[in-house]
């Protein structure tokens, strides 16, 4: 009743803001000025640029102009100031008529006005005249619909590579019922709490992290389901009472889940940490959706499972009495056999193929021009390219120039001087300050850009008792990529500490966590080149988007670590149990090597859906993420893991010593009366 009344009354997602991007830090340049900017009598505003020309090309005839003269003035009326959208003649080719709005308002309230400027500006156009909206708050609307109906068409998607997924690997018609529906009840319910907890928090979650949020819950929450389910199946083997069966399972994979899950859920709360808010608002929502995971995993799932009886198994019911994983002469165990006869060639020959794939991460680039930003063009990239045709690229998205009102002519003298600057004009200035747009030669969000924006922030500077700032849309594009570097060395070095402490107390080694850690770092990298490579060669990106190589690496590695703990954790139990080091591995990876498998598999497939979406950046993580979790599943985690322990032999537990615990033991049985 509990869970019904939640689901019924709760949030109906976990999006707690409209706006659809990262908010800046607000010690920043940009932030500043956008704060400023509002004193101004517009307020704070950006224009968006109606961009007409003819589709093939030639220039604009009289009677074009004229149309366009007599649609301005309800173009006008759409805009905060209707005398600022007359007609300019750039070119013999392109006319722009600008429509001030607010940039203070939601996206939903963005969206609307954009769509109301593009029916008025095309409305009965003839042929070849055409209208383009472009400018800081037309890419706004286009990002917007990017993610209209994202939740529902990810989670769609997700659901169904689950379900197919979960069909495959258990081959029944119905036990994976149960793990999706439970799964798919997690993912409601981290919605809801996220909803409800966000505000409290203090963090924001946009529409792009609650769609990921379902991808989380549906990849790690699957990945406990398939643990808990192999470890059933094999008890359901060793006994004939289904309840002792599932409470022995839930006893052997409780702890590797709890430390999987808490080192997820940690390393997703460093991003607190971060400036950005779109990152701390990911790594709040992410965790609470791990934790939900866990939760569901340990909690429901195992009485879904036990409930029903063995006939859930169906065609392929366990027998008491038949042998379990680690006793059978399956796949993994002859692939633990081979890695068992040259494990020091086995370890140099992955530990290549990682090195091989790293290389390609050699000229990697990140930050990606907006105009790149897309899978699929939307109208305000091609708007930015007619204008950028015939007038300094920038022209679309000028910079904000704020200053002392008594220096506003020396800074604009000084603007004006430094190289990559098309123009400078002046705007009507307020007793304490004064305005400028600053027009670039360059387009937003591209080095060059970059680098003028540099230049001016220091030249302006240095005038005497300006104080003055530059902000606007493509100086926040700037100072978000420096917040994600900062957060990015933040970030990683916190999620690394955190990944080693967790394994040092799970397995009570120092050795055994130093050479996990080191195999999740060289995966990364492997990972990293190895999708460069792929968008270089076959997407055609660019570059990466700055945020791309720090969620990746925290995906990446805070997920990764599941298949570590999974197969360590069980061969310290079997080590435990009896068996010395190098045969503990193996029988860990007999039982393990499916598990894992297919939960990587499962994963990879499930991080790939975030393609579904024309955002660039989505794409760029689910393929690094999904490359990454292949890599762990088929390569890392099932053969060099298991050739360093076989290597390394009882020194990999040090200064534990596991082995001789179990010594210990038996010694202490046979001298008891």
């Amino acid at each position: 009743m509990g869970l019904t009344a939640a689901f019924a009354l709760g949030p109906s997602d976990a999006t707690t803001t409209e706006a659809t991007g990262t908010s800046l830090p607000a010690a920043s340049q940009s932030a500043k000025v956008a704060e400023i900017v509002k004193a101004f009598p517009t307020g704070a505003v950006a224009p968006a640029i109606v961009v007409y020309s003819n589709t093939d090309g030639s220039p604009l005839t009289s009677a074009q102009q004229a149309a366009i003269a007599e649609r301005s003035r309800p173009l006008g009326s759409l805009g905060l100031a209707p005398q600022a959208a007359s007609p300019q003649l750039v070119d013999r080719r392109v006319t722009t008529v600008s429509v001030l709005l607010p940039t203070d308002s939601g996206d939903s309230q963005n969206t609307t006005k954009i769509d109301q400027i593009r029916r008025t500006a095309s409305q009965d156009l003839a042929a070849p005249l055409q209208a383009q909206v472009t400018g800081g708050p037309a890419v706004r609307a286009d990002i917007t619909k990017v993610f209209e109906g994202a939740d529902t068409n990810l989670l769609i998607a997700t659901a169904s590579v689950v379900a197919v997924l979960l069909l495959i690997t258990y081959r029944s018609p119905i036990l994976w019922l149960i793990p999706l529906i439970v799964v798919g009840a997690g993912d409601r319910m981290a919605g809801i709490m996220v909803g409800v907890l966000a505000p409290y928090a203090g963090v924001e979650v946009d529409a792009s992290t609650a769609g990921i949020l379902s991808v989380l819950v549906f990849g790690a929450g699957t990945d406990y389901a398939l643990l808990l389910v192999s470890r059933y199946r094999d008890e359901l083997h060793l006994s004939g009472n289904r309840f002792t069966a599932m409470a022995r399972a839930w006893r052997g994979t409780a702890p590797a889940v709890l430390a999987s899950g808490t080192t997820v859920v940690l390393s997703l709360l460093t991003l607190l940490a971060a400036e950005l808010t779109g990152n701390r608002g990911l790594g709040f929502a992410g965790a609470v959706g791990i934790a939900t995971a866990m939760l569901f995993g340990l909690v429901v799932l195992p009485a879904a499972l036990v409930l029903p009886g063995r006939w859930l198994f169906w065609p392929l019911v366990p027998k008491a009495g038949e042998p379990v994983a680690a006793d059978r002469r399956g796949l993994w165990a002859r692939i633990g056999q081979s890695v068992a006869k040259r494990p020091a060639k086995v370890a140099i020959t992955a530990t290549a193929i990682l090195l091989l794939l790293a290389s390609g991460a050699l000229g990697l680039h990140t930050g990606l021009p907006q105009e790149d930003s897309f899978r699929t063009t939307p109208e305000a990239v091609l708007g930015q390219k007619t204008l950028a045709s015939v007038q300094p690229a920038g022209s679309a998205d000028p910079l904000t120039l704020v200053s002392a009102s008594a220096t506003a002519d020396d800074v604009v003298a000084a603007a004006r001087m430094v190289p990559g600057v098309a123009g400078v004009n002046p705007r009507p200035a307020t007793g304490r300050y004064a305005q400028a747009d600053v027009v670039l030669e360059a387009a937003p969000g591209t080095n060059a850009s970059d680098k003028t924006i540099e230049r001016l922030r220091e030249t302006v500077a240095s005038v005497p008792s300006a104080h003055a700032l530059v902000g606007g849309a493509t100086a926040e594009e700037y100072d978000t990529a420096q917040a994600n570097a900062h957060d990015t060395r933040t970030v990683v070095p916190l999620v690394l500490l955190i990944v080693f402490v967790v394994l040092v107390a799970l397995l009570r080694a120092i050795v055994a966590p130093l050479l996990l850690v080191a195999t999740v770092i060289a995966s990364y990298f492997a990972a990293l080149g190895a999708s460069w490579v792929l968008f270089r060669t076959v997407y055609d990106f660019p570059a990466l988007a700055t945020n791309v190589p720090l969620l990746s690496f925290l995906f990446l590695v805070a997920l990764g670590v599941d298949y570590n703990i999974f197969l360590i954790a069980r061969t310290r139990e079997d080590t435990i149990a009896g068996h010395d080091t190098r045969r503990a591995v193996l029988r860990a990876l007999a039982s393990t090597g499916g598990v894992i498998t297919s939960a990587g598999i499962l994963l990879a497939a499930v991080f790939a859906v975030l393609g579904v979406l024309p955002l660039i950046t989505l794409t760029q993580i689910g393929v690094i993420v999904g490359i990454g979790v292949l890599l762990d599943t088929l390569l890392v985690r099932t053969v060099l893991v298991p050739a360093l322990v076989i290597i390394t032999g009882p020194r990999f537990w040090w200064p534990g010593h596991p082995e001789a615990s179990d010594s210990s033991r038996q010694k202490e049985s046979a001298v008891a009366p």
